[in-house]
């Protein structure tokens, strides 16, 4: 399987602080751009989603 790492559409092109993401077949991929030798966490799927929607209810509206 090819995995395909993205980076968040917020993260700056200055190098900054990023996480990347990929979909894996055993849940969602997060890893620190910066230190993708460090390896990665793994969320399962619907466990990730719950973490989204609760993250989306924090955040102040744009």
């Amino acid at each position: 399987m090819d995995v395909q790492w993205r980076k968040s559409s917020y993260s700056g092109g200055d190098g900054g602080d990023c996480v990347e993401l990929a979909r894996l077949a055993e849940g969602i991929g997060i890893r620190d751009s910066k230190n993708r030798e460090h390896g990665h966490l793994t969320i399962p799927f619907p466990e990730f989603a719950t973490l989204l929607s609760r993250l989306k209810q924090l955040s102040p509206a744009v």
